[in-house]
């Protein structure tokens, strides 16, 4: 148990930011999530697995790999590739290079599901994110959490 004696406790103007950034990044994932199904049938995970999938230049990713570049478990993303799979956006097949791996597969129905959702997405994330703050705010985002990303790595 730890001695609340010696922690490090929050001031009031941390604690408010804390509080800030908890319900700010709940609420904005919830959103976006939400706008993303309404207007896409797809989740906020399944919409970043297509985007991951689109960026490689093969358009396919080794599940582990697709795993470790979302931050999320390994099971986790195999659920939700299994969702995708479902609906044609996404195919598995083993690693050519190792048949130990899969590798998940951007499909021509996925890319164009990406295609049609990405401009409103784009636009929700510029709408609740990007625009709320001054460039200098929205960059120091940026490093606050690149930073927070490097000191935290895959520990799963």
């Amino acid at each position: 148990m730890m001695d609340t004696k010696t922690a490090r406790w929050l001031d009031s103007e941390q604690q408010a930011s804390w509080r800030a950034f908890l319900s700010g990044t709940t609420r904005l994932f919830e959103r976006l999530d939400r706008e993303l199904r309404d207007r896409s049938g797809i989740s906020l995970p399944e919409y970043e697995i297509l985007v991951r999938l689109s960026e490689s230049p093969s358009g396919q990713l080794r599940m582990a790999e697709l795993a470790s570049s979302l931050a999320h478990s390994r099971s986790r993303v195999t659920h939700t590739v299994a969702r995708l799979e479902a609906i044609g956006a996404v195919r598995r097949r083993a690693c050519p290079t190792d048949g130990r791996g899969v590798v998940a597969l951007l499909t021509d129905e996925g890319r164009q599901v990406l295609v049609e959702a990405a401009p409103g997405h784009v636009d929700a994330v510029r709408d609740y994110l990007v625009d709320v703050a001054s460039p200098e705010d929205f960059a120091a985002v940026g490093r606050v959490f690149g930073a927070t990303a490097q000191l935290l790595g895959d520990d799963r």
